[in-house]
């Protein structure tokens, strides 16, 4: 059996996210680099599926720019058996279109029973991609996926609604995203970090997955303009002199929140 998971190098969460006012694109040189953590719980996922089954081969896969190689090391540290690095000048600035699209061309032939992906990524927050890669490779699709069993052939997984807990599944291969309710992802032991250094990684331009240059895939969604969040204005204080009771019912009335 064979897991493809796909992680993300995203800016730190931790830190301030900014907008380049230029192109209108997330500055990820403006903070650190880190693999996004619920692509961390999409590799756990795999991982503890392959502690149960040795034999199952779990292949980590990401989309992004050179230095993008550092989330696919630590994927192979924690345990992953080889990575796919997907990189292309021309891939700067795609949108989740695009994004699927060369994705699903990487996936078409990888020979993956299972792909799992976090529900939604902390940079683009759009909970799109997984469902779009479905559509492309015409697999059934297990999205926002809080536990997950494979056996028989199927996969199987909860998935929590505002009213109830649905219970889903599917024949393989199939496509799974999963919530920040999946367990916490391991950490690499100094064993895993000096065995990813042996184990291999294949990089493929958009040529070597059969997109041609003048058939690159464009941007669906182009971002117009963009300006920074304004800055806090001071508050008005109310003192109490018997009367901010009612001064502060006229002023939520006034913004109607009562």
């Amino acid at each position: 059996m064979r897991i493809i998971v796909l992680i993300k190098h995203v800016p730190d969460t931790w830190e301030e996210r900014v907008l380049d006012p230029a192109t209108g694109r997330l500055d990820r040189s403006a903070s650190e680099r880190v693999v996004d953590e619920i692509t961390e719980r999409a590799l756990e996922a795999a991982l503890a599926l392959k502690d149960s089954d040795k034999s199952i081969e779990v292949v980590a896969l990401t989309m992004g720019p050179g230095e993008s190689t550092g989330a696919i090391k630590k994927a192979l540290s924690m345990g992953a058996d080889s990575g796919i690095h997907l990189v292309d000048d021309a891939l700067a600035g795609a949108d989740a279109m695009t994004t699927a699209a060369t994705i699903a061309a990487a996936l078409r032939d990888a020979g993956a029973d299972l792909i799992i992906a976090g529900n939604e990524s902390t940079d683009g927050r759009g909970g799109m991609l997984p469902a779009m890669l479905a559509e492309h490779l015409g697999l059934p699709a297990l999205t926002f996926i809080s536990d997950l069993v494979v056996e028989g052939g199927r996969v199987r997984g909860e998935r929590a609604t505002e009213t109830a807990t649905s219970v889903v599944s599917a024949a393989l291969p199939a496509v799974v995203s999963i919530t920040e309710g999946m367990p916490e992802p391991r950490f690499p032991s100094f064993k895993g970090i000096m065995g990813a250094k042996k184990k291999p990684v294949a990089s493929h331009s958009l040529a070597d997955l059969g997109l041609a240059a003048d058939a690159t895939p464009r941007a669906a969604s182009v971002v117009l303009s963009c300006e920074p969040r304004p800055g806090r204005t001071g508050a008005e204080p109310i003192v109490d002199d018997g009367s901010a009771g009612q001064r502060l019912a006229d002023y939520l009335a006034q913004q109607r929140l009562v």
